[in-house]
């Protein structure tokens, strides 16, 4: 007889028993993903393929998986992002571009679990974007698609490339600079913590051959610089190797003016982009790290040239930089593909009666991007300070304040009245100017106070926006999130948050 007050472990077991137990297990708690990044941008557009392993963290009604393994399994080539000739990127070669890729992979599309789709630069723009979305549109509840400005697109690079890990393994200040074919991208890096960013018009793609050989493709920023020298810019002149050189020092001068923090001239401020970075109450950075496609050459793992002054370009500023400062060059990994390798998935079933909810039938909705807040509301809650925060987080993630967003936030301490009113017009003042009466806003809120929040918000402060509230919701940066339809019952609504995921996060 055995006691049933005690477990037994039974001699007979062999270990294939003991193995198919554990992956049992395993199994119940670990998901595998196939993933996929793309990347397209104004020069270069390429994707890559990814296994990612996530494990479940809780149990219960909201149940949060985390990434704790990641390989890439398959890179494509780089290729030059195609346009045609009315300016517009040619969406059909770029299908067949990632047709080809899928097959070289030996991936079909149904067997992508999840991924996402980075714009940049040019494909951002009203008809790009489109077009592309047309090409992603069967995968839309799996993917998440983003259009990434200046701001962002910093961010991403930061990310991606690695700095922001080198940055908190090391507890060092870095300062990232990621060099495209149109722009330069800034991060202020603090011990893994992203301090700012900014952007101005330097790249390796500015001055380029067209299909014929011809130096055609002039952007506004090297014409800038060329009449600033005094010289043409048409096709028998930039032929003349030298012509390129002095095109190509001059915008190193200015790049290391903006790395360096150096006062700017009139040409170097016209470049400008973005706010310049915070630097006033930042520490100074102690290493420069370098991504993009012209970080290629810098690091000399490229030597081959594609019709454009990207290899000038990095000649001349590494000498510059080295002229004029000691701080080391450091490549963080990422390089060219400093990109996001696709999107994880979890699931959160969320509770009814804790939502605010008032009109069901807007959901479901996808893809909604995450305003991540960097602010302590365990104390008192300064209204103002939180409208800042929510502005500032908008403007890091390149959102337009009227579009479609979830603000997520933790709530700490009493659910009081007076907290809860200061925090509903901290966000009523963020958005009320921007009067968008179609423009989504979901609260996910950290905390037991989603429904109390939402209901002041329509109610007492006439907030003019539909508006969902859900709490017990942990998110972050660089998060979005699905809303699945109320299952009613037993009452829920499916959350689905998907995290961009980098190769040196």
């Amino acid at each position: 007889m055995h006691d049933t007050d005690f477990l037994h472990e039974h001699g007979e077991l062999s270990e294939a028993d003991r193995a198919e137990i554990a992956r049992y297990i395993w199994s119940q708690e670990t998901v595998e993903l196939k993933t996929v990044g793309i990347d397209i941008g104004s020069s270069t557009s390429h994707l890559l393929f990814a296994k990612v392993v996530l494990q479940r963290q809780s149990q219960g009604l909201s149940s949060r998986f985390t990434v704790i393994d990641r390989q890439i399994v398959w890179r494509s080539p780089i290729m030059l992002t195609p346009f045609l000739a009315d300016g517009t990127i040619d969406a059909h070669r770029l299908e067949h571009f990632f047709h080809d890729a899928y097959h070289d992979a030996g991936l079909r599309r149904s067997e992508i679990d999840s991924g996402a789709v980075i714009l940049t630069g040019e494909a951002i723009k009203r008809k790009n974007a489109r077009a592309i979305d047309e090409l992603f549109a069967a995968d839309a509840g799996k993917f998440v698609c983003a259009t990434a400005g200046h701001r962002l697109e910093s961010r991403l690079a930061a990310h991606g490339s690695g700095a922001v890990r080198l940055s908190k393994e090391r507890g060092l200040c870095v300062l990232h600079v990621d060099v495209g074919g149109g722009t330069i991208k800034l991060a202020l890096i603090d011990k893994g913590v992203i301090l700012g960013e900014s952007a101005f018009a330097v790249g390796g793609r500015l001055l380029a051959r067209d299909d014929s050989g011809a130096w055609t493709r002039v952007d506004d920023s090297a014409r800038l610089v060329a009449e600033a020298l005094g010289l043409a810019t048409d096709p028998h002149t930039l032929a003349d190797e030298s012509v390129r050189r002095r095109i190509a020092r001059r915008l190193a001068e200015i790049a290391a003016d903006y790395i360096l923090d150096a006062p700017r001239d009139n040409l170097a401020a016209a470049l400008a982009l973005t706010e310049p970075l915070p630097r006033t109450a930042a520490p100074a950075p102690a290493v420069l790290t370098f991504s993009g496609g012209v970080s290629e050459y810098i690091f000399g793992s490229e030597d081959r040239e594609y019709g454009d002054i990207a290899k000038l370009l990095a000649a001349e500023l590494a000498h510059e930089l080295s002229r004029r400062t000691g701080l080391p060059l450091v490549d963080p990994g990422g390089r060219i593909r400093a990109t996001v390798i696709g999107a994880s998935q979890f699931t959160v079933q969320v509770s009814g009666k804790t939502i605010y909810l008032p009109d069901p039938d807007i959901l479901p909705v996808h893809n909604i991007p995450v305003v991540h807040l960097r602010l302590d509301l365990a104390g008192d809650i300064d209204s103002a300070a939180m409208a800042d925060a929510i502005r500032a987080g908008i403007t890091r993630m390149d959102l337009d304040p009227q579009a479609r967003m979830a603000i997520a936030f933790a709530w700490r301490g009493d659910p009081e009245y007076a907290r809860l009113k200061a925090a509903a017009a901290g966000i009523a003042e963020a958005l009320s100017s921007h009067d968008r009466r179609d423009a989504l806003l979901v609260l996910m809120i950290d905390g037991d106070v989603g429904r109390s929040i939402g209901h002041l918000l329509e109610h007492e402060l006439a907030l003019p926006r539909p508006i969902i509230s859900i709490d017990g919701v942990q998110l972050q940066e660089l998060d979005f999130v699905d809303i699945g339809a109320l299952i009613s019952p037993p009452g829920v609504v499916p959350v689905v948050i998907k995290s961009l995921l980098f190769s040196h996060a």
